[in-house]
């Protein structure tokens, strides 16, 4: 199942995508699509329902595919070409930072330059959301704690992150910084994450394309590395981190301005399309 979030920023409905690409409303039978839904076993129930007999949405804004989330988890050098236009060193572990929830934003939602910014990028990134509570999780079954997949942009400002001082994670937590989504895809759609294709264009120039099936750390073992420091809760999302192409990596650096347009995709994900206005 693809599922949805639509309807007005703060203030999202539950949906699902029919088979033809439209959008059904879940109102009355889901309250939302987020942790507590998930962990009750909401995607059984969606699946015995008649797509048919939904209500079709028109026009709606979609909103992040997940909602109250409780952490996003993101792996940082997670693809060697990466790590090297980066002129950093593949890790021997991966290196975890996280983003503020107040980062996250819709799949098509606008990207806020922060005020003074000058060096903000894109990372298009395979999101992993948890399905049930993970701890000490073996490789073996790690996949047996994953509700579904999605893509997320992790938008970033390098010289926020970089050249201050202190953790990344004030490079990467701006408003807006991580837009989620168009859709959750549930698992049994994904049967290998390991091989999926993933893109993004900036303006309409391609400047990533890559596959998951280069990561550093595979899907299976970020999901069993990070139970043990912290436990993983229903709807958590893991970001898995980026393959080349990024802003910083070009010669010369091309950052993002205001007025441009990012438009990203993963195989059987969906697509992402953020205009960057100034704040």
């Amino acid at each position: 199942m693809k599922l949805v979030r639509f309807g007005e920023k703060g203030n999202e409905k539950p949906g699902v995508l029919d088979n033809q690409g439209n959008i059904r409303s879940l109102e009355g039978h889901l309250d939302d699509i987020d942790g507590c839904s998930i962990a009750a076993g909401a995607f059984d129930r969606i699946a015995g329902l008649d797509m048919d007999s939904l209500p079709v949405i028109e026009g709606a804004r979609l909103g992040p595919c997940v909602g109250n989330i409780g952490k996003i988890l993101c792996i940082g050098l997670n693809y060697s070409d990466h790590a090297a236009e980066a002129g950093m060193d593949v890790p021997r572990e991966p290196v975890l930072f996280t983003k503020a929830t107040s980062a996250i934003n819709g799949p098509n939602d606008d990207v806020l330059l922060p005020r003074g910014s000058v060096k903000t990028d894109w990372e298009c990134e395979l999101a992993i959301v948890i399905g049930k509570h993970a701890k000490y999780v073996s490789e073996d079954e790690a996949l047996d704690y994953v509700a579904g997949y999605c893509i997320l942009n992790d938008v970033s400002e390098r010289a926020y992150q970089i050249e201050s001082t202190g953790q990344w994670v004030k490079g990467k937590s701006c408003d807006t910084f991580a837009p989620i989504g168009p859709w959750l895809v549930t698992k049994d759609e994904i049967p290998d994450p390991q091989n999926l294709s993933m893109w993004l264009e900036v303006n309409g120039k391609r400047f990533q394309e890559g596959t998951t099936e280069t990561m550093v750390f595979g899907v299976r073992h970020l999901i069993s590395y990070l139970s043990r420091f912290m436990s993983l809760q229903p709807g958590d999302v893991i970001s898995t981190g980026t393959p080349p192409g990024v802003g910083m990596g070009q010669t010369p650096p091309v950052y993002l301005k205001a007025g441009d347009e990012m438009v990203l995709g993963i195989q059987g994900l969906g697509v992402q399309r953020q205009k960057v206005v100034a704040e």
